[in-house]
């Protein structure tokens, strides 16, 4: 556990070891949330979900799981060329 120590502004700063830790870098975004009582907080570092879906699809892609446009057409009945 690490003890940090709010400055006037309010502002804190999380240890390097925590952060490394965590994967937090400069500019990310993080939610804060207290308990009912507020003596616990909650961090959370926000996660683009666009970047997620990426890393899913890459992770697919090269265990060989994925389908090109043409197959998934064709599979589903779908006409690419129009001729039909």
């Amino acid at each position: 556990m690490a003890a940090v120590t709010v400055d006037a502004k309010g502002r804190l700063a999380i240890p390097a070891e925590v952060r490394s830790a965590l994967g937090i870098k400069a500019g990310d975004v993080l939610f804060l949330e207290s308990d009912i009582e507020g003596q616990v907080l909650h961090l959370a570092k926000a996660i683009n979900p666009f970047d997620g879906l990426a890393e899913y699809a890459e992770r697919e892609y090269r265990a060989g799981r994925t389908r090109n446009l043409r197959a998934f057409a064709a599979e589903e009945g779908i006409d690419l060329d129009g001729t039909d």
